[in-house]
């Protein structure tokens, strides 16, 4: 009796080491992993809003709801911005995913450059950097994890523009 005892104590500390094993490894060591690491190193250097120089513009150029410019068309690729601006979005995928892959789901990993040029100078007004992780979780009905830096709450595309045309204050 005392055998049996001892042997179930020595299954579950086994058992308690693997699946502490596991977690570690998927932690630190798998590949999902060693891309947020990457994503994180990546953005350090140069992810972000940067802005060179800002655009005053009329009242009538924003929204009177949200105060965002109202000039923005997102389906017209470079001339989203008019005919005064290049709205110029450059995707860059440093690990794309591999459709003949049957293991788990692969992590693919890029970066998105967006930049603002004012067309009559070519001065690039501002420029927002991103990078990204999506996938590498075991395979399910699930959505895939992601991960990005900067962060949504950290900046966007649209922040940038906000950060860029600046509504003149009239009063």
């Amino acid at each position: 009796r005392n055998d049996h005892r001892m042997e179930a104590r020595r299954m579950k500390k086994i058992i308690l080491l693997l699946v502490v094993s596991s977690i570690v490894y998927v932690t630190f060591f798998s590949e999902k992993a060693r891309l947020d690491r990457e994503v994180e190193r990546l953005c350090a250097i140069d992810g972000g809003v940067k802005v060179y120089e800002t655009v005053t513009l009329p009242p009538d150029k924003f929204d009177k709801k949200y105060g965002q410019i109202n000039f923005y068309r997102p389906t017209q690729g470079e001339n989203a911005l008019g005919p005064e601006y290049i709205f110029k979005w450059d995707i860059h995928d440093y690990k794309k995913s591999d459709p003949a892959d049957k293991g788990p789901q692969e992590s693919v990993m890029g970066r998105d450059h967006f930049k603002i040029i004012r067309k009559a100078d070519m001065k690039l007004l501002g420029e927002f950097i991103l990078y990204s992780r999506v996938g590498g979780d075991l395979p399910g009905p699930w959505v895939p994890s992601s991960y990005r830096c900067p962060s949504v709450m950290e900046a966007s595309s649209g922040m940038l523009m906000r950060k860029i045309f600046i509504k003149l204050n009239l009063y």
